[in-house]
């Protein structure tokens, strides 16, 4: 099984960019659909973006046009590019994968499977 560590969480005011990264490590990482959720503090967790496993890419109404997902195969990664930050965005960021598409497509944070442990971003107004 698959397992996921994410990084580059942080604190940037609004407007500011952060990049997160999810290393996989331990199965094939070709194998999984991965993607993005995050969990504001006092919410629900909400899906953010996905790659399915043909390469199909989808986002959230609240981050198209600004966080752009991303993946390098050859080194087991995820991205997730995040511009034009807004205090909104603040919140705790999970790396996801599942071996289904249906989560990746879907954005339903419960369909994936594996999940990683997380990273903060903070955005101040």
């Amino acid at each position: 099984q698959v397992r996921l560590v994410e990084s580059g969480g942080g604190s940037v005011q609004a407007g500011g960019s952060l990049r997160l990264s999810c290393v996989a490590s331990g199965s094939t990482y070709r194998t999984y659909c991965v993607g993005w959720f995050r969990q504001p503090p006092g919410k629900e967790r909400e899906g953010v973006a996905g790659i399915d496993k043909d390469e199909r890419l989808t986002y959230a109404d609240s981050v198209k046009g600004r966080f752009t997902i991303s993946q390098d195969s050859a080194k087991n990664t995820l991205f997730l590019e995040m511009n034009s930050l807004q205090p909104e965005d603040t919140a705790t960021y999970y790396c996801a994968a599942d071996l289904g598409n249906w989560a990746c497509r879907s954005l339903d944070w419960t369909q994936f499977s594996i999940r990683g442990k997380g990273t903060q971003v903070t955005v101040s107004s």
